[in-house]
């Protein structure tokens, strides 16, 4: 928590940096990259910082932090501090990378605020930063520990041991160890980050779910190229696996990580997805199926037609295999009989009340499942999601 010195300080500044932290944090990436362009070219994701998401995520969890820490002094805000450092953990950062960003982040506050950033501030939101940071430095090396990769050592390389065209803008690749020794355990719903190096010769990074169960002797990604769009650029790696990356060649991949994953016991499920956000329910419902699970579980997918739908064969066969699954479908174009036409409407189905929900799918997809099921009733502790990309949710409820 805060010392007591710096509450009143942060209490008082929080206004003021909190409603010019749309300024600094541009800033701040601007200033870093222009010391450390190595960062920009081989661990930030460059369309991110082109359409400003990345500044948006830092933002939020800035602000997200210093408010619960002042709302909240005797709880740790865990989940915020999860979801962060599951992703670092997935990039392979380590403790010495924090002061960079300290450097840079504390040069943009004082161009921005200027006078008001006495020495006194200046202590108080270093404090702020650092809490942050450990606390973040701590989570990491514990996921680190865990998954048998001390210092930050993520990385392997696998072989691709086959590709499949799932539709015309997703494929699914297998991944398997070259020796052929044992992968590393997952957790159903988690991902991994995958590096390529492009023409110009920058590593960039993506995660992609993992979209098969855990315990086999191959991992599967499924990945959906990214198309440039109206103020988004082309998805650099995606388009590169799609165009490239063939059976026999390698791929630079982490251990798995991501703190969405299937929680054991018998309670109800509701999974809810909408396009490729589709991947890691199919990983917790290939689990299911594999282990005889007998809870009720609902399946409720979104997509824009049936030719869309990538694995749309295989989700049904797996609900199939649950005694107590059940699915429903939306497409938003007309022409499958199994399907509802439109978008998802969840308050038309009979859902368990007692249910954990899992969302995965745009941001305005899951903001509008989110407040339907607030809206039915759902404790928005029962509710679950996973952004693919920078979380612009931090921090809420």
């Amino acid at each position: 928590m805060l010392s007591e010195k710096s509450v009143p300080v942060v209490r008082a500044t929080l206004p003021a940096v909190g409603g010019a932290i749309g300024d600094i944090t541009p800033l701040f990436y601007k200033k870093m990259f222009a010391a450390r362009p190595d960062l920009l070219r081989d661990l930030f994701n460059r369309g991110n910082q082109a359409i400003g998401e990345q500044q948006k995520a830092l933002a939020g969890s800035i602000a997200a932090f210093a408010t619960m820490l002042l709302e909240r002094p005797d709880d740790r805000p865990d989940a915020l501090l999860s979801r962060i450092a599951h992703k670092h953990a997935s990039l392979g950062i380590v403790p010495d990378q924090y002061p960079i960003v300290h450097e840079h982040l504390f040069a943009a506050i004082v161009d921005v605020l200027g006078e008001a950033v006495t020495p006194e501030v200046a202590a108080a939101w270093d404090e702020v930063y650092w809490l942050m940071a450990n606390a973040l430095i701590a989570a990491e090396a514990e996921l680190y520990q865990k998954s048998g990769v001390p210092g930050g050592a993520v990385w392997r390389e696998l072989e691709i041991a086959d590709r499949r065209e799932e539709t015309p803008d997703v494929a699914s690749f297998l991944l398997r160890s070259p020796d052929g020794a044992p992968l590393p355990d997952f957790l159903p719903g988690q991902y991994v980050s995958v590096q390529v190096e492009l023409p110009d010769g920058a590593h960039q990074i993506r995660q992609y779910s993992l979209s098969s169960a855990p315990g086999r002797p191959e991992w599967r990604i499924t990945v959906k190229r990214v198309r440039p769009a109206a103020g988004t650029p082309e998805g650099e790696v995606s388009s590169w696996l799609h165009e490239n990356a063939l059976p026999g060649d390698r791929l630079r991949v982490s251990t798995p990580f991501g703190d969405l994953a299937l929680p054991e016991g018998d309670e109800p499920l509701l999974l809810v997805s909408a396009g490729i956000g589709g991947t890691p329910m199919l990983s917790m419902l290939d689990h299911l199926a594999a282990t005889g699970a007998t809870r009720r579980v609902v399946v409720v997918h979104a997509d824009r037609s049936a030719a869309a739908h990538a694995h749309r064969e295989e989700l049904r066969s797996l609900v199939e295999a649950l005694p107590n699954g059940e699915l429903h479908l939306w497409y938003e174009e007309a022409g499958a009989p199994e399907a509802r036409v439109g978008l998802a409407d969840l308050g038309v189905l009979s859902l368990p009340e007692d249910a954990t929900v899992y969302l995965c799918g745009s941001l305005p997809f899951m903001r509008a499942v989110r407040g339907d099921l607030l809206g039915l009733g759902f404790p928005a502790r029962k509710v679950h999601y996973e952004v693919f990309g920078p979380d612009l949710w931090l921090g809420q409820d």
